[in-house]
């Protein structure tokens, strides 16, 4: 298994990050290397939603469907499948004197002869990561109101 985490402090208050973070839809407008999020089932976050994704992996798309395995008032887990690859991301916000820390772990399985390569592509996956949180962060700060 791979396993990245980051963690990220925003000026938005833990309330309002997680609400706008807990709507994995709204991926896209913050990770660039996820392109496309779309919810594929009806009503707001909770366990058992279902969304449709496209990430961007060594210059291809990956379609990947997730679905919410948890959530409680600062996290949310989601198990996302194809057929390369099973990915777990949890996403937990917490207040802080500043506003709200942002923890974004994702643990990475490759399925079948993908296998026996996980770790030489630690750094590949790490890789992903830092886009992602910069791109959280941006987002998050810009929602704070002036």
């Amino acid at each position: 298994m791979i396993t990245v985490e980051e963690t990220l402090i925003s000026k938005l208050d833990a309330p309002q990050a997680f609400a706008y973070l807990r709507e994995f839809e709204h991926t896209m407008q913050w990770d660039p290397g996820t392109p496309v999020v779309r919810k594929i089932s009806e009503g707001p976050a909770a366990v058992g939603s279902k969304y449709y994704a496209e990430a961007e992996f060594r210059g291809k798309r990956q379609p990947i469907e997730y679905v919410v395995t948890e959530i409680g008032e600062d996290h949310i887990q989601l198990r996302g499948e194809n057929k390369t690859v099973i990915s777990v991301d949890t996403i937990t916000v917490l207040p802080s004197a500043d506003g709200a820390t942002v923890t974004y772990r994702a643990e990475f399985s490759l399925k079948g002869i993908l296998k026996v390569a996980e770790p030489f592509m630690k750094g590949t996956f790490q890789k992903l990561a830092k886009p992602a949180i910069d791109g959280m962060r941006t987002k998050l700060d810009s929602m704070v109101a002036s």
